[in-house]
């Protein structure tokens, strides 16, 4: 089973007041953290989709087997990232059977969710694996590739999440626990620094 992963890293980090792809976790920037656990997931290829800051994120992080997409239209939203992250894997003619798409915000999940999510998608390869939020699905998600079409049409904000909303009946979550902590403010960096 052949996996393309989609870190999403566009975005402008407002609420932060800084570059929060590169705040410091353990050594290394948040978005290296989730390059390091994107390259120990068995898959295809892995692509960052950068767009706000994306010389200054390139120039400060350390990456190996990872291809750099510049989303020229970030401002629109997380969907902008999703589809710039396919019309790639289009392009490139990367053959995969499902796109991982995480977040790099979202450092407390571990490498173990991946790998029970992609477990499960290689037992349904027809249903969209998502993350559990309580009232609704979200990413960490792999779509099969048979989405993909679809995924090129959503736009905003919340393209995946209402992507997701719309298509539940075929939307499978993992049972396990996972923090699925997002860092947007200087709050919520301090206070993932403190239980470390």
């Amino acid at each position: 089973m052949k996996l393309a992963i989609l870190i999403l890293a566009a975005g402008k980090s407002s609420r932060m007041g800084s570059i929060k792809q590169l705040l410091k976790i353990n050594g290394k920037t948040l978005l290296e953290n989730t390059i390091d656990i994107s390259e120990k997931i068995s898959s295809t290829r892995v692509i960052c989709v950068l767009g706000a800051n994306a010389d200054e994120i390139k120039k400060n992080t350390t990456y190996h087997n990872v291809a750099f997409v510049l989303n020229k239209n970030y401002k629109l939203g997380l969907s902008s990232s999703i589809v710039s992250g396919i019309k790639y894997l289009e392009k490139e003619k990367v053959s995969f059977d499902g796109i991982l798409i995480l977040l790099a915000d979202q450092p407390a999940i571990r490498l173990k969710y991946y790998n029970e999510m992609i477990n499960l998608f290689s037992k349904e390869k027809e249903k969209i694996i998502a993350s559990n939020y309580g009232n609704r699905f979200g990413v960490p998600a792999i779509f099969p590739k048979s989405f993909t079409p679809n995924l090129l049409k959503i736009k905003g904000d919340k393209g995946a999440k209402e992507f997701l909303q719309k298509n539940k009946s075929k939307v499978l979550s993992l049972t396990s626990f996972v923090n699925l902590l997002d860092i947007d403010t200087p709050e919520d960096y301090k206070d993932f620094i403190s239980i470390l």
